[in-house]
């Protein structure tokens, strides 16, 4: 793994998405019909293209204590760019529990960096960024795509870009021995195919302050792992941001009888005259979801 992870961010953003892409065709067997064209050509340069390639930049300017607490900031941005966006306004159970599962994740990693630099950050920041507005424009657009196809073609879109800025920048990728084929096949299956499908079926079905609130896991799983895999120390500290981890995917939780989403005005009665066909129509939110 070494090889691969000694690449640039283009390289490793295109495999990434390449191996994810063919798993997904593979399953979907479907193509892309009206607008779909263009939306998983934007969704693909927004959720793959432009975040794998800045996520792996912060990786290589950043401690990985840092980058991951930087992102931790994520349901943050994912709540208000889907304020911004969709008129979602922030509950303030989703609002609490991205601030108390932020300061779990920065409890838990604290004094395990060397130093932050600018560039780092501003990657983080731009990841952040492009994948929330992503992640909300795909919650939108549920109609006229299954999650399975969607994602097929985001990250066959995304991957595309990838390429050739890949082969012009970087070159081509190292050889891989055993090892590394293994680890591929892990990330090709469950952590791209199997890890955005989920996602993005969970950002149809639930708000989208929730679905990010889950991301919270990610820093902790890592903490585990280092734990049980490399013999990191655990401690009291890790421990108590665990706990403020899980307390705030708990506050952010759908409560029992709770809309999905917040409220939205409603849309315009149909006209009398427009007969049965337009009643699915008038129940359409300003969102582009229906009731």
């Amino acid at each position: 793994m070494r090889g691969q992870l000694a690449r640039g961010p283009f390289v490793r953003g295109a495999g990434a998405a390449q191996r994810g892409e063919h798993v997904e065709l593979a399953l979907a067997r479907r193509r892309p019909h009206g607008a779909w064209w263009w939306r998983s050509a934007l969704l693909g340069l927004l959720n793959t293209a432009a975040f794998f390639v800045l996520l792996y930049l912060a990786s290589q300017l950043l401690p990985t204590s840092a980058a991951a607490t930087l992102m931790a900031a994520s349901p943050l941005a994912l709540l208000l760019t889907a304020w911004a966006l969709a008129g979602q306004r922030p509950r303030r159970a989703h609002l609490a529990g991205s601030v108390v599962g932020l300061a779990g994740v920065a409890l838990a990693l604290a004094g395990t960096g060397e130093g932050i630099g600018w560039a780092g950050l501003a990657a983080s920041a731009a990841a952040m960024l492009v994948s929330s507005v992503g992640y909300v424009l795909a919650a939108r657009w549920r109609e006229g795509a299954d999650p399975l196809t969607a994602t097929a073609w985001q990250l066959t879109a995304g991957g595309l870009v990838l390429l050739p800025l890949a082969a012009a920048a970087e070159g081509a990728p190292p050889p891989a021995d055993g090892p590394t084929l293994l680890a591929f096949g892990y990330t090709t299956v469950v952590a791209t195919a199997l890890a955005f499908t989920c996602w993005f079926a969970g950002l149809r079905h639930l708000p989208a302050g929730t679905v990010g609130l889950l991301g919270l896991l990610n820093p902790l799983t890592g903490v585990l792992l280092g734990t049980a895999l490399d013999g990191d120390p655990f401690g009291v500290r890790q421990g108590a941001g665990l706990a403020l981890v899980v307390a705030g995917i708990l506050l952010g939780r759908p409560r029992a009888g709770a809309a999905a989403e917040p409220a939205a005005e409603p849309a315009p009665a149909a006209e009398p005259s427009a007969g049965p066909e337009a009643g699915p129509a008038a129940a359409r939110l300003p969102s582009g979801r229906t009731t």
